[in-house]
């Protein structure tokens, strides 16, 4: 093997120190030597690492292949270092990186990137295992995979199509912080309320509490913009504005319920800005006496032709959007800019009879206090006013055609604040010094000498407006909502405002709420809405998405009541601001070494409290409404929760998860133990849980909400395969826990031999005070099959669980647990249904094709028809034969497997506490019947006594049973478990336990310790009458199992303990097989002799 390390690539006085070789790895030691030596000198292409005149890319070359390498680096459209072969995932490459070769790669951001980026390819770093073993054998190079490199493409295959389509298209328009946020979000913010509702708002509440509406609606939306901001830049930002944000900070169950009211507050706000358009129309039409129907109707005609013309231009897609956004500016501006023109113009008689005097002192204070009428109050001013302050997300929502959304976003949104702010502030401070509250409009009510005045601003400068107070006035702050045209110095350029004003507003609402929804959809969060996922053209516009925005926005403009459609938006848009400001706080909250936003100017309590301002402001402004907007995020909320939608953003949520379990799992190690909270905490030896679900449901039975339960797998053999196994299979195990409803964890250990690997598992699992204090087994059923190394094994286990001080509890069931080979047959089953599927339906589409030649393809179709069916009656009939075949083998196994998931019927769990182990063999059985599938079981009572004491016998263990509180059906008191069995049941024992005695005692002693030494495992004649009275205990257990207990659902029975190093394994299995041989399920439990039970309070 050649790395090609020739002291003239190190010394090479041209050679940069970062450069970077790429080296394939040879074969043949011999060759490539000579070929160093021979070969041309190497071809050098540019690098990125520093100056390119000294980068280069140095390559060596296998005989012929040559051209190749030209051609894979001058073909390309990449060829700069930064390209790492090693990328195509199916072939080895070495580089030179820092002077020596390795496969290490230099950092690069196309690794850290998601697969399906459209930003850029992902590519894959070589894994840990390939750098730390040792370096593989006969790689060659292959065409196809340099082709792949060399072309920016990834091998993984994982990526989805619909990222692949739109990595693939061109012409994406994007937009800076300028054009793309700052403008939209000025406009938005300078909507309907800037021209035709300001005036009406500084009339209502004055001077300083409309500066106070505009003030809170800025504190509210400047918390929420630095929050944003924060969220913003803490990594890349895709399509779907706030829907977006709060879903992948918050998780699917925030971010899908308040998406959906996002998306649909956006296309209300459309209804909102299009009825503003249409007001001042119609007002237009009024005063020329030219409307077509009456003012409500001509508002609902009007808006309806200009939603219309807004759809148009938006599906147009977002250049001509774009395009349409400047020019509105730009009449915007200009309108403004004519309205403070106006004030400083001196007025005339007409607009005086308006109540326009420019800037006077009186007006001023007159207007400065709050002058509410008609029910109006400062929540109710401020709900109507709020709206105005919605276009901070304007930006936001499109996102996705930004070209750097973390930057854009704050900057673009946080000086439209700004700017936005300034402006309203300064034209409600302007208007109302220069405009009384109430105007006649008539040239004739000045003040004459001697008549009497309400002392109003109105009458020091010569104009009598007092009967404004007894009957409506048409003109004033209070009356006419288009006083700004009136005090601008040209009329017509306010009206162009407002319709840039109302329009821009309009167009950035329709195209924010279909971008919105199109990017929640797109995330599947609700599958019945995958239908509006789809996008067209270049820019992947949301066609669909449009047109749903239409029809929502059609429904709200037949409302054509603009005061009753903002207070609706304010709570749902409200709704959203307060969940972005939790979002922030939460991240901050949960502290994960993830949350790096680059913005660094926010604090994680001023945004909870911006988010409980923005709570409380919705059930000031409407609390009904604010009931109504919470109902249906909690609806919207639990509904995708139940769904669990198949998605993993990293959220907070998750990280929060996280800091509490460790929190309370830290908070625990200060809890002392105590016996009343003692729980079973089991470890479990399942292997994959699939496999023995049997023996997982009975231990989850009595760990169920009550205590730990770890299923645990021992890998044994080659060490880097069962790490490669053991790997890739976790998270499939652990998932497959929680799909069904199994609330245990799931790990693994690789080790010399399965002894070893419990030993492992018995001393680390858990954490703090959640260790496991039991271990759950299988009986071995296979013992007499086994290697003597097997069984030591098993044995083992159980010696060192009682060696950590653990309980322990084996499990034996008639049919055993293993039923890995029922799924076997399963999957080839399946895979044979798929396959006879998939023939039917090539043959009917043949069958449909044929049919189409008339007579002749007639006649073939018969003929196929005749041959497919015999083909699938004899596929049918092989499949009987093994479905048959199978069910007759393995149907008792699958009933066995599933018994414990059956709900038990009316019976008993017979529990035989032969011996007291601290109390474990009373608490199992107690807590299963406290269970719903065991709540019909009676618990019976089976201990030893003598004769002559049965009565007091009962009335002991009576008595300590109800100071432990445990209800009980019956108490057995047995008599004669030390007489001897039956001569049957030893000569069965005796007969099960022969293939394994040594029978020292009839051979010489010579004989006799060499078969000691070459067969240790077995039973000798010594160890046999040492133990012949407990060997007859567990065979008259057996029998009297037999007699009492052969109808129990469930036996609970004291596990025999062997001392370590006097009693074999193959004796003690013989005494664990003749003691639960032919029973109901039984489980043999042995506490750690420590008390599980108290009776004190």
């Amino acid at each position: 093997m050649s790395m090609n390390n020739s002291p003239n690539v190190f010394l090479d006085p041209n050679a940069n120190r970062f450069q970077v070789n790429i080296i394939n790895e040879s074969h043949d030691n011999n060759e490539t030597s000579q070929e160093d030596v021979g070969s041309d000198p190497p071809h050098y292409e540019e690098t990125s690492f520093t100056d390119e005149a000294h980068n280069r890319l140095r390559i060596s070359y296998r005989p012929g292949k040559r051209e190749l390498y030209d051609n894979f680096l001058q073909n390309g459209e990449k060829t700069e270092a930064s390209l790492h072969p090693y990328d195509t995932h199916n072939k080895m490459y070495y580089l030179q990186t820092f002077g020596h070769n390795t496969m290490d790669p230099v950092p690069k951001i196309d690794y850290y990137r998601n697969t399906g980026s459209v930003s850029g390819n992902k590519l894959s770093r070589p894994s840990l295992l390939e750098i730390h073993e040792q370096l593989a054998k006969n790689i060659a190079v292959s065409t196809s995979s340099v082709e792949r490199v060399v072309n920016g493409e990834s091998t993984t295959g994982d990526e989805p199509a619909d990222s692949k389509e739109e990595e693939n298209k061109t012409g994406f328009v994007k937009f800076g912080w300028v054009k793309g946020v700052l403008v939209r979000c000025m406009l938005n913010i300078w909507g309907v309320m800037l021209f035709i509702r300001l005036s009406w708002i500084v009339g209502q509440a004055g001077i300083g509490l409309g500066i106070i509406v505009i003030g809170l609606s800025v504190v509210v939306t400047t918390l929420t913009g630095i929050s944003m901001s924060a969220i913003c830049t803490n990594g890349v930002v895709r399509g779907g504005g706030a829907y977006y944000l709060i879903s992948r900070s918050l998780g699917p169950e925030f971010g899908g319920s308040i998406g959906l009211i996002f998306a649909f507050a956006n296309a209300v706000a459309v209804a909102m800005y299009v009825v503003g358009f249409a007001e001042t129309v119609v007002e237009l039409l009024k005063e020329s006496d030219t409307l077509m129907v009456d003012e409500s109707n001509d508002i609902r005609i009007i808006g309806t032709i200009t939603v219309v013309c807004l759809l148009g231009i938006s599906v147009a897609g977002m250049e001509w959007e774009a395009k349409a956004q400047v020019i509105l500016l730009i009449v915007l501006l200009v309108a403004i800019a004519n309205f403070f023109i106006g004030t400083i113009i001196p007025t005339n008689n007409e607009k005086k009879a308006r109540g326009f005097f420019n800037y006077q002192a009186s007006i001023f204070a007159e207007n400065f206090g709050p002058g509410f009428r008609s029910g109006e109050g400062f929540f109710s001013v401020f709900a109507i006013f709020f709206p105005a302050a919605t276009g901070i997300l304007a930006g936001a929502n499109i996102s996705g055609d930004l070209k750097d959304p973390q930057s854009a976003i704050p900057k673009g949104t946080m000086l439209a604040i700004v700017i936005t702010t300034v402006a309203y502030i300064g034209v409600a401070i302007c208007v109302a010094s220069c405009v009384v509250r109430d105007a006649t409009g008539n040239i004739n009510d000045t003040v004459v000498l001697g008549m009497s005045c309400n002392g109003s601003s109105a009458c020091g400068l010569g104009y009598d407006f007092s009967r404004c107070a007894s009957q409506p006035c048409d003109y004033g702050l209070m009356n006419n909502f288009q006083v700004m045209s009136m005090v601008s110095g040209f009329g017509p350029l306010i009206t162009a405002g407002i319709f840039s004003a109302t329009l821009s507003s309009a167009l950035a609402s329709l195209v924010s709420a279909p971008k919105v929804f199109q990017a929640l959809c797109k995330d599947n969060v609700y599958t019945g809405l995958h239908f509006f996922a789809k996008g067209y053209g270049k820019n992947n516009e949301p066609i669909r998405g449009y047109v749903l925005t239409f029809v929502i926005a059609m429904a709200f403009i037949l409302i054509a009541e603009l005061n009753t459609i903002a207070p609706i938006i304010s709570n749902f848009f409200l709704a959203s601001y307060a969940l972005i400001n939790f979002s922030c706080f939460h991240a901050s909250y949960a502290k994960s070494p993830g949350w790096r936003p680059a913005f660094r100017y926010y604090n994680m309590w001023v945004s909870l409290f911006g988010a409980l301002l923005c709570c409380g402001v919705m059930f000031v402004i409407n609390w009904w409404a604010a009931l109504i907007t919470y109902a249906i995020e909690l609806f919207l909320y639990i509904y995708v929760t139940y769904k669990k939608p198949d998605v993993n953003w990293g959220s907070s949520t998750q990280a929060l998860y996280y800091v509490n379990a460790l929190d309370s799992a830290l908070a625990l190690t200060t809890v002392e133990d105590h016996v009343k909270n003692f729980r079973p905490q089991c470890i479990a030896l399942t292997g994959a849980p699939m496999i023995r679900p049997a023996l997982l449901d009975i231990t989850h039975t009595f760990t169920k909400n009550n205590g730990l339960c770890i299923c645990c797998e021992v890998y044994t053999g080659p060490r880097k395969l069962c790490v490669k196994e053991m790997n890739s299979g976790m998270a499939k195990k652990q998932a497959w826990l929680t799909k069904n409803k199994r609330k245990a964890f799931y790990t693994a250990v690789a080790a010399d031999s399965f002894r070893d690997g419990v030993k492992s598992l018995l001393q680390a699992s858990g954490l703090g005070r959640m260790k496991p204090n039991t271990l759950v087994i299988g009986f071995k059923k296979d013992w007499r099959n086994a290697t003597p190394t097997q069984v030591e094994n098993y044995v083992g286990v159980i010696h060192d669980a009682f060696d950590f001080e653990l309980g322990m509890i084996i499990v034996r069931i008639s049919q055993g647990f293993d039923i890995s080979q029922v799924l076997q047959v399963q999957e080839e089953l399946e895979k044979l249904e798929q396959e006879r599927l998939a023939l039917e339906a090539t043959i009917k589409e043949n069958d449909f094709e044929e049919g189409k030649s008339g007579i002749c393809g007639f006649f073939r179709k018969a003929r196929t028809l005749n041959i497919s069916k015999h083909e699938t009656k004899k596929d049918s009939t092989i499949n009987t034969i093994q479905s048959m075949h199978v069910g007759e083998f393995n149907q008792k196994l699958l009933e066995a497997s599933t018994q414990f998931k059956k709900k038990q019927g009316k019976g008993s769990i017979d529990i035989w506490w032969l011996f007291d182990d601290g109390g474990l063999t009373i608490l199992i059985p107690y807590i299963l019947t406290i269970r719903k599938k065991w709540r019909n079981c009676k618990l019976r009572i089976f201990t030893g006594g003598k004769v002559n004491r049965i009565e007091e016998e009962k009335l002991v263990m009576a008595s300590l049973l109800s100071k432990f509180r445990i209800k009980f059906a019956d108490i057995n008191i047995i008599c004669d478990i030390n007489i001897k069995p039956s001569k049957e049941s030893w000569k069965f024992f005796e007969e099960m336990i022969e293939p394994y005695r040594l029978h020292e005692s009839c051979k010489d002693i010579t004989t006799a310790e060499k078969l000691k030494r070459e067969t240790p495992w077995k039973i000798t004649d010594a160890e046999l009458e040492a133990f012949k009275e407990k060997s007859y205990r567990q065979v008259r257990l057996n029998e009297l199992l037999q007699e009492h207990s052969r109808a129990a659902n469930l036996i609970v029975l004291s596990l025999p303990v062997a001392r370590k190093g006097a009693v074999s394994d193959y004796l003690y299995m013989a005494w664990l097989e003749i003691l639960t041989k032919n029973l109901p399920p039984v489980l043999m439990v042995r506490g750690n002799h420590k008390n599980v039970l108290t009776f004190y309070s």
